[in-house]
């Protein structure tokens, strides 16, 4: 999407949604009141307007609802608005709640504002949608663009840029370089030009935009063709995109002073990453506080239990083959470690790692810990210092990582969490280390802020019901 028109999608629909949260409390303010003398506390009404506002205000700049907004259709559109709307009243009770607003507040007025609300900027939605829809449709406003590549990748090139370009983009003709196509049509669209009239013929056109996607021609003998559609004042996109290769997983970015595609399987924005490690260090803190409270308790256990320390401690491996020291509540005997050698003919897990049912090396004490998971509250402690995150994959150990191969090696390409998605999906029936890189890199793959969430409130089920915990 065009700068410009991204710009004007984002504020603008900022913007109505702001006016159709203000059109919709002041409605129902007066639905439930009759007027607005007898509403009670009006700096209260005033503050929870404000708070709707600035929560409709991070919603939209930090989750970037809006982001697939021209391609949505009516139902998903419904859904969306629905799913906006539901949040923003479930944080704002949360907010007025802890401030004791709720007491001199009317709930009716946020019940009315509720159906009020999801049906006026429904409404809005879709008359904008409708509204850029007819704009770009005419021939004035939109992008005419020329589309050059090689005979084998037409079908290819048509699929992917008629499924994924924005509604203001018109591919008008077709170059090919490398056969002799001119005069006939694909899908409708004229072949106008082969290499050597490519930029004669592109001169005389009515034409904004070119595409290149040329990957059989070296660069250098693209510079002509480059160089003709800059002189003319024709915008120019040149794909780098290896044959068949995913445009999700590449970018073009400043490396030094060099224009280079980067290619990578992982792909979020900085606002949202930003939005994950302030929730690790909120969790963090709360996590260190709770440890806190728990210590006395489970000191006096593992030290009457058995002999050692408190806290065990390893090297375990994190984001990208960087080591940390992880922490937990020992619940092992403190030669564990060397017993492990004896056990692993007894391994229950086929793979990298190593698991066994009534492990002998288990204290009683620490047996109940990690049925409830109490012995990783000090993990707390590396998510605060951004070792882990709150959600995230297993950290390996790091003998386990020595026999990585680069399949494997990917699940660390993500910050390690204190949950995860393996652990929530029942991790005392897994019996493959093959299932548990499976669920990581589905978590890597569909990384949200949404399904961190998720996973944490599945991971308080999980330890409340001691569910896949062994």
């Amino acid at each position: 999407m065009k700068q410009k028109n991204k710009i004007i999608e984002v504020y603008g629909l900022w913007f109505a949604d702001l006016v159709s949260i203000l059109a919709a409390f002041i409605i129902a303010t007066y639905i439930r009141f009759g007027n607005f003398r007898d509403m009670g506390d009006k700096s209260v009404h005033f503050l929870v307007c404000l708070c709707l506002m600035l929560f409709c205000t991070m919603y939209s700049f930090f989750f970037d609802w809006n982001r697939n907004f021209l391609r949505r259709s009516m139902w998903k559109e419904g859904m969306a608005v629905l799913q906006y709307n539901a949040i923003m009243l479930l944080v704002v009770n949360l907010l007025m709640t802890m401030m004791k607003w709720a007491d001199v507040f009317s709930r009716l007025v946020l019940m009315y504002f509720l159906i009020l609300n999801i049906l006026l900027s429904f409404l809005i939605h879709m008359i904008i949608k409708k509204a850029m829809h007819t704009y770009y449709s005419s021939g004035q406003n939109v992008v005419k663009v020329l589309v050059v590549t090689q005979s084998n990748l037409i079908d290819e090139t048509l699929d992917r840029l008629e499924k994924d370009l924005d509604i203001f983009y018109q591919i008008v003709a077709l170059a090919c370089v490398d056969y002799n196509m001119e005069g006939k049509k694909i899908r409708n669209i004229p072949v106008v030009a082969g290499k050597e009239d490519l930029i004669e013929v592109a001169t005389q056109m009515a034409l904004d935009e070119a595409f290149l996607n040329l990957p059989g021609i070296s660069q250098s003998s693209m510079e002509n063709i480059i160089r003709g559609f800059e002189e003319m004042g024709v915008d120019c996109h040149y794909s780098l995109e290896l044959p068949g290769g995913d445009s999700n997983r590449s970018k073009v970015e400043s490396f030094g002073n060099y224009t280079v595609i980067t290619y990578t399987r992982f792909q979020s924005s900085y606002k949202r990453m930003m939005i994950k490690r302030v929730m690790d260090i909120a969790g963090g803190l709360v996590g260190m506080f709770i440890t806190l409270l728990f210590l006395p308790f489970v000191a006096i256990a593992v030290k009457l239990d058995s002999k050692g320390p408190v806290f065990f401690s390893q090297i375990r491996i994190g984001r990208n083959g960087r080591r940390f020291k992880i922490y937990k509540f020992r619940s092992m005997y403190i030669d564990a470690e060397e017993r492990k050698k004896e056990l692993e003919a007894k391994n229950e897990m086929q793979g990298l790692m190593f698991k066994i049912e009534n492990d002998p090396r288990i204290t009683k004490v620490g047996a109940f810990l990690r049925k409830t998971s109490i012995d990783e509250l000090p993990q707390f402690y590396n998510v605060f210092k951004g070792d882990m995150s709150l959600v995230g994959t297993r950290p390996p150990t790091a003998d386990e990582f020595e026999k990585y191969n680069q399949y494997y090696r990917r699940r660390i390409s993500m910050t390690p969490g204190l949950t995860g998605m393996w652990q929530v999906s029942g991790r005392s029936n897994i019996e493959d280390f093959d299932d548990v890189v499976k669920y990581d890199l589905e978590y890597i793959d569909n990384w949200s802020l949404r399904l961190d969430i998720k996973i944490l409130f599945q991971t308080v089920g999980v330890v409340l019901f001691g569910r896949g915990a062994k």
